[in-house]
């Protein structure tokens, strides 16, 4: 993960305003790859820089989702280790969750950040305040997403994100300068 640069303006306003960030999982959080054991049992792999980054996003008071297709234990487990505060699974339709979703949390569309890597997370990407994308993602969706991160999927993408939130913010350089105290 490289040290981040001056934020276009445009790009900092609609970070700055962010109360929710939601996410898509396979090809965000993890590489995308789906490793499935002989018992049916799927295997994920998480990045411990993107955890920390969203430890890090709910200490300075924003909130975090999951809004995914498929409906893995695995990511149960992870979504109970982060601290997500919403989480939905096995969702076909995203956009009518991402509706659920900002009544729940009760924030304003202008209030959510989005960051995914596939056509189906589109529909919420064109509607949130900030939309992200990996540089693996498909090329629709890197066409429409207001950043794309140069940490890749499963590698520190969402971490990057997290940052970029909180140095829009103001919240960020004092979370790490705790780290070296």
């Amino acid at each position: 993960m490289r040290k981040r640069s001056l934020i276009p303006e445009e790009l900092q306003a609609r970070a700055a305003k962010v109360k929710l960030l939601i996410m898509d999982v396979d090809g965000v959080l993890t590489d995308g790859r789906i490793f499935i054991r002989d018992n049916g049992e799927e295997i994920k792999s998480f990045h411990t820089l993107d955890g920390h980054g969203l430890k890090m996003l709910h200490a300075a008071g924003v909130r975090t989702a999951i809004i995914t297709g498929r409906d893995a234990p695995s990511v149960a487990v992870r979504v109970q280790q982060l601290g997500i505060n919403y989480y939905f699974k096995g969702i076909s339709d995203k956009l009518a969750a991402y509706g659920e979703l900002l009544a729940q949390a009760g924030v304003a569309e202008d209030e959510c950040a989005y960051i995914g890597d596939d056509v189906v997370d589109l529909p919420v990407m064109l509607r949130c305040g900030l939309s992200a994308a990996v540089p693996e993602a498909h090329w629709l969706v890197c066409k429409h997403a207001g950043y794309i991160t140069q940490s890749g999927a499963g590698c520190g993408a969402v971490r990057e994100l997290c940052e970029l939130i909180m140095q829009a913010q103001g919240t960020l350089a004092a979370a790490l300068e705790s780290y070296v105290k």
